[in-house]
C-alpha cells in the first residue's frame, strides 16, 4: 500500500456536472453503471483503477529488491517521492487539458506515461534510471488520476456516480490484499523486473473497451465552450512545486554542505507556489477549510513516509521474503475500506470530527509502534495488527476530510479546492519522504546492501529514525482535527 494514499484519495468524486442529461423515467429505472448502455465503459475504467491499485501495492514488495541490486538503498527515499512529484504536475495539467480538450487525450497520454515509466524502471541498470522510470510513472498516474475523475463527471449521470465511484474503491480491496503477495511470488520466482514489465501489457484490454466509449460520451471541452487556453499560472505553480520538492529531496539524500544550495533553492520556489495553490491560512491550521487541506497532507505525509520503509525494514532487518514481508501489508486494505465505511453511517455525522481524532491517535500509535519489530524478542506478526489499526484510523481520516471540504465549499469553488486537497496529499507525500530518506541516510541506513542484508539487525536506528518522527507528525494531525469546524459566529448585541 506504499503508493495507493496518494492515488486512492485523488479517486474521489468532485460534484456534480451541469451537462447531464434527463433521461425518462423507464431509462432512470432499468439502467445501472453495468447495463448495456454503461458496460464497457464501466468495466473498462474500473479495470484502468484496477491495474493501478494493483501495480501501487505490488510496487511496494518488490522495491526493497530492486534498491538491494541496483546498490540504490542509499537512494531508496527517491523511488517513491520521485513519483509524487511529477504525478503533483500532472494532476495539475490534466485538470487544465481536461476541462479545454477533454479528458481523452490526457487518459491516453496518462496511460502511455504510466506504462513508459514502468517499462524504464523495470529495465533500469542503474538506480538513477530507476528513479526516472518511476518519475515517468508518476507524471502517468497524475494524468490519469484527473482525467478518470473528468469521464465519470461527463459519461455518467449524477444518479450513477456514487456507484461508479464505489466500484473504484471497492477496486482498491483486492490487490491491496493480492497485490503484495503476488508481487512478491514473482520477485523471488521470476525476479522483481517482472513486477514492471508485466503490467503494461494488461493495459491494453481496458483500454479497448472503454476509449471508444470515451470519446463517445466525454470528447470535447468539459463546459461546452470549445478549447481555450491553459492557466499558465496555475500551470507554473505546480511546476515551481514540483521543481522545489525534487530540489529539496536531492538535498535531504545529498547531506553535505553543499546541499544547502539546492536545499535553499528549493525552498524558494516551493514555498511561494504553495502559498499560491493552497487556501490561506492552510499552513497556520486556520479553521475550517484550510484545516481539513492540512489534515490532509499530514495524515497522508506521515502515514506513506513511514508505510514506504516497512517492507525493506522486515526483509532487511527481520530476513522475511519479499513475499512474507507484502504479507505483512495485505490486511491493510480491508481495515482501511472498514474505516471509511465506518465514517459514512448518517448515525455517526454529529460524532465525525471526534472519530478524525481517534483516527490520527490510531495512525501516530500504529507508525510508533512499528519500530518494535527491530527487536528480535517481537513477533512480526505485531506488524500486521498495528498496521491493520493504522490503516482502519486512515479510512476514518481520508474519506471524512473529502466529505468536509465539500461541505465547506461553494459549489463552483468544490474543484479547486479538491485540486487543494490533491496538492497537499502530493506535497507532504515528497517533503515527509524526503525527510525520512534523510534521516535514514544520515543514520547509516543507505549502506545496507545486496549482500549486508543478509544479516539481520544491521542499522535499526536508521529506521526508528524514520518511523519515530513521523508518529509525532501525526500527533500533530490530531491536533489539526480540532479545528475543522469554523466557529460559529457571535450575535452582537444592539
Amino acid at each position: 500500500m506504499d503508493l495507493t494514499l496518494a492515488t486512492m484519495t485523488a479517486l474521489e468524486p468532485r460534484g456534480a456536472d451541469a451537462a447531464d442529461t434527463a433521461p425518462d423515467l423507464a431509462t432512470v429505472v432499468e439502467e445501472g453503471v453495468l447495463s448495456r448502455s454503461y458496460r464497457a465503459l464501466s468495466v473498462g475504467i474500473v479495470s484502468v483503477v484496477l491495474l493501478i491499485a494493483f501495480e501501487a501495492t505490488a510496487v511496494g514488495t518488490a522495491m526493497p529488491v530492486a534498491a538491494r541490486e541496483l546498490d540504490g538503498v542509499s537512494l531508496y527515499a527517491f523511488a517513491f517521492s520521485g513519483y509524487f512529484t511529477t504525478s503533483l504536475f500532472g494532476m495539475v495539467l490534466a485538470g487544465q487539458w481536461s476541462d479545454r480538450r477533454g479528458p481523452l487525450g490526457a487518459l491516453t497520454g496518462g496511460i502511455a506515461a504510466f506504462a513508459a515509466g514502468l517499462l524504464l524502471s523495470g529495465t533500469a541498470g542503474a538506480m538513477w534510471l530507476f528513479i526516472l522510470g518511476r518519475a515517468v510513472q508518476g507524471l502517468g498516474g497524475g494524468l490519469v488520476i484527473v482525467a478518470l475523475y473528468v469521464v465519470v463527471g461527463r459519461a455518467y449521470p449524477e444518479r450513477l456516480r456514487p456507484a461508479i465511484m464505489a466500484a473504484f474503491a471497492a477496486g482498491w480491496i483486492v490487490p491491496s490484499i493480492v497485490g503484495p503477495l503476488a508481487s512478491g511470488a514473482v520477485t523471488e520466482h521470476l525476479g522483481w523486473r517482472w513486477v514492471f514489465v508485466g503490467i503494461p501489457v494488461l493495459v491494453v484490454f481496458p483500454l479497448a473497451l472503454a476509449l471508444p466509449q470515451i470519446r463517445r460520451r466525454a470528447a470535447g471541452p468539459v463546459d461546452g465552450t470549445g478549447a481555450g487556453a491553459f492557466d499558465r499560472r496555475r500551470i507554473r505553480l505546480a511546476l515551481a512545486v514540483s521543481l522545489g520538492a525534487g530540489l529539496l529531496q536531492y538535498a535531504a539524500q545529498d547531506l553535505r554542505w553543499l546541499s544547502l544550495v539546492p536545499g535553499v533553492a528549493g525552498a524558494a520556489l516551493l514555498v511561494p507556489a504553495v502559498l499560491g495553490l493552497l487556501p490561506r491560512g492552510t499552513y497556520r491550521a486556520a479553521r475550517g477549510l484550510p484545516s481539513v487541506v492540512l489534515l490532509r497532507g499530514v495524515a497522508a505525509g506521515s502515514f506513506i513516509a513511514a508505510e514506504s520503509f516497512v517492507p525493506l525494514m522486515l526483509v532487511t532487518q527481520r530476513g522475511l521474503s519479499p513475499t512474507l514481508a507484502g504479507f505483512s501489508l495485505a490486511a491493510g486494505g480491508v481495515t482501511w475500506a472498514l474505516g471509511s465505511w465506518v465514517q459514512s453511517r448518517p448515525r455517526v455525522e454529529p460524532y465525525r470530527q471526534r472519530l478524525m481524532t481517534l483516527g490520527m491517535v490510531l495512525v501516530a500509535a500504529s507508525i510508533a509502534a512499528a519500530p518494535s519489530v527491530l527487536i528480535a524478542a517481537v513477533p512480526v506478526w505485531t506488524l500486521a495488527v498495528v498496521w491493520g489499526l493504522g490503516c482502519f484510523g486512515m479510512g476514518l481520516v481520508i474519506a471524512a476530510t473529502s466529505v468536509l471540504l465539500l461541505q465547506l465549499s461553494a459549489p463552483a469553488q468544490a474543484g479547486t479546492n479538491s485540486a487543494s486537497l490533491q496538492i497537499s496529499d502530493a506535497l507532504f507525500n515528497v517533503v515527509l519522504l524526503a525527510m525520512g530518506g534523510a534521516a535514514f541516510a544520515a543514520l547509516g541506513g543507505g549502506t545496507v546492501s545486496h549482500t549486508a542484508a543478509e544479516t539481520t539487525g544491521s542499522h535499526p536506528a536508521a529506521f526508528a529514525a524514520v518511523f519515530l518522527p513521523m508518529a509525532a507528525v501525526a500527533l500533530v494531525g490530531a491536533w489539526v482535527t480540532t479545528r475543522l469546524r469554523e466557529r460559529p459566529a457571535v450575535p452582537r448585541l444592539p
